[in-house]
């Protein structure tokens, strides 16, 4: 089959590296399918960035013998950079990628792209996790992929249900925008997309898919959730800090009004505060030891307090609680202050008893009573600002309908 005059519609990408095993037949029967199966037109790009085995040798082979299937190679590596290089270059209206090994049951590629092709979706995702599909993998990889998709699902409120299936497609239009604010080019760079196109207003379409896990793959599943945490908290503060224009995207593509997301889950207020305190932790362990010095312990104590209490109010109001606006800021931040004086006196209580104990402390000492003492702040506060400042405040105003058929009666 070649692309008609209307253009090409479907380009499947497949990423590979070192993958002269399983290239040839998977190819050669990723193409069959398509022949058979596939009435649009199409093209198989084989991705392979920085492959040191014969990969290069058999891709060649294989797109100089088999119509429509093409060869491309980067130097680097990585999945996201191959992603992105193809799609970029594609001409096609619908791009999508497979993971070599074909562990995706190839009768979900019909319904994967069309919805994409028809107009209906801007980008199409294939779920491990759905109530009818069939999946075969061990335990573990089992355990680590609906944890990933748990924790994504609540510090980040997200709908999709599977971000690491790689089974995907999205429109050629819809990637020109998103690829350019997509950092990661790893293994991150699935969710970083999907992150952004659900905030963005973009309709994702999910299909069930049959799975069965590939017992020779070689993905560095620890190395992965690294990198994959790291991406999380680097979108999420994208999003908080509003570096990622996902209003703007919608204003272009959106298909609903972009409404900032809701207040967290418990689960993930805990989360999001723990990130918070963290960083106010190191931040108020620096202070510390730099005013230590010159101001004595309680006055250096009260001060690292101090300049750490506004800055964790205000990250714990937005990213937190997931308030925004000048609504009760101020009011807000006065709550905070008497929440940060109620700290100061458990962690200033805990220093007397130190001195009183041991007269010769240290301000290594020091730091440790302080820091176990904040541990126990640090609940105290998570309790008052959820329970009290930031408290989720039913709307006493009163609701009115307002009818959509236009009024009959003269204007007064």
């Amino acid at each position: 089959m070649t692309p008609s005059s209307g253009g090409l519609a479907l380009e499947i990408v497949v990423p590979v590296f070192n993958e002269e095993s399983v290239l040839e037949k998977s190819i050669s029967r990723l193409a069959e399918y398509l022949s058979q199966e596939m009435p649009s037109t199409w093209q198989i790009t084989i991705a392979d960035n920085a492959s040191t085995d014969n990969t290069a040798v058999i891709a060649t082979r294989l797109a100089t013998q088999l119509p429509n299937v093409v060869y491309r190679r980067l130097q680097v590596k990585g999945r996201g950079f191959a992603l992105r290089d193809a799609w970029g270059a594609s001409t096609a209206r619908v791009l999508a990628y497979l993971d070599v090994d074909l562990s995706t049951d190839l009768a979900a590629l019909p319904p994967l792209v069309a919805p994409l092709l028809s107009g209906h979706s801007d980008v199409s995702i294939g779920t491990r996790l759905g109530a009818t599909s069939r999946v075969s993998r061990g335990p573990k990889r089992e355990f680590i992929s609906r944890c990933y998709n748990f924790l994504l699902k609540r510090t980040m409120q997200v709908k999709f249900s599977d971000a690491q299936c790689g089974f995907k497609a999205i429109r050629a239009d819809v990637a020109k925008k998103l690829l350019p604010l997509v950092e990661d080019n790893g293994w991150f760079f699935d969710t970083e997309l999907l992150i952004i196109a659900e905030r963005s207003g973009l309709r994702i379409h999910e299909i069930p898919v049959d799975w069965v896990d590939d017992p020779d793959s070689r993905v560095d599943i620890r190395q992965t959730a690294v990198d994959d945490l790291r991406g999380l908290i680097r979108v999420g503060g994208g999003l908080m800090k509003g570096s990622i224009p996902v209003q703007a995207i919608y204003a272009e593509l959106g298909r609903r009004p972009f409404v900032p997301p809701g207040r967290p889950s418990f689960f993930g207020q805990v989360l999001r505060f723990g990130l918070v305190g963290a960083a106010s932790t190191i931040a108020f362990a620096l202070l510390y030891l730099v005013l230590q010095g010159p101001m004595g312990a309680q006055q250096a104590n009260f001060m690292s307090l101090l300049l750490t209490a506004v800055g964790n109010t205000a990250a714990n109001r937005r990213f937190t609680f997931g308030i925004r606006g000048p609504a009760r800021l101020f009011t807000q931040q006065f709550q905070g202050m008497i929440v940060f004086l109620l700290a100061w006196t458990i962690t200033s209580a805990s220093l007397a008893a130190l001195h009183t104990v041991y007269l010769d402390a240290t301000p290594s000492h020091e730091l440790i009573v302080l820091t176990a003492a904040n541990v126990l702040a640090t609940l105290m506060r998570f309790v008052l600002l959820r329970l009290w400042v930031f408290r989720r405040r039913s709307s006493t105003a009163p609701v009115h309908a307002v009818s959509l058929t236009p009024s009959k009666e003269p204007a007064l």
